[in-house]
């Protein structure tokens, strides 16, 4: 893992510090209660509960919260290996599709696992100055560990000139 790969996490990792990012930089999963549990270079998990500021009128987790969980766990690894990188390299969502297969009630733990293809992704943009896109999944269960949606999110990654 590189430096700047680590000093990320270890943001990540804090949950005052990272709170802190949320609240200033993505208020809307702030206020709905999307937090990072765990992240390293190859994992990420991250959690949403069933609250009020996160429900739809069918009293379950609004579809746009999982979105957002979703695309964290797969987000917050992407972050991880451009964080602080030279030459610096931007990123930016192509696609989500999203599979629903039972209301979610209660909290929902997203884990996505694709670190490792994530980071080859972003080294061959590096390596070959074009863009380059990776499809990184993320599953959300339930505290029972039943799953309650899967997603798949399209990230963009190029060198920035």
């Amino acid at each position: 893992m590189t430096s700047n790969a680590a000093s990320f996490l270890s943001l990540v990792n804090s949950p005052v510090k990272f709170r802190l990012f949320l609240f200033s930089r993505l208020p809307a999963a702030y206020i709905s209660g999307v937090r990072v549990r765990y992240a390293d270079e190859t994992k990420c998990v991250v959690t949403v509960p069933f609250k009020w500021l996160s429900q739809n009128p069918f009293k379950s987790t609004y579809f746009a919260c999982l979105s957002m969980a979703a695309e964290m766990s797969t987000g917050v690894l992407a972050l991880a290996h451009i964080y602080k990188r030279n030459p610096p390299v931007s990123m930016l969502v192509l696609e989500v599709k999203g599979n629903f297969m039972k209301k979610a009630v209660g909290r929902t733990t997203f884990t996505c696992e694709d670190g490792p293809l994530i980071r080859q992704t972003i080294e061959d943009a590096i390596n070959s100055k074009e863009s380059r896109t990776v499809t990184a999944g993320s599953v959300g269960k339930d505290s029972d560990g039943n799953p309650v949606a899967e997603f798949s999110i399209t990230w963009g990654f190029k060198v920035k000139s």
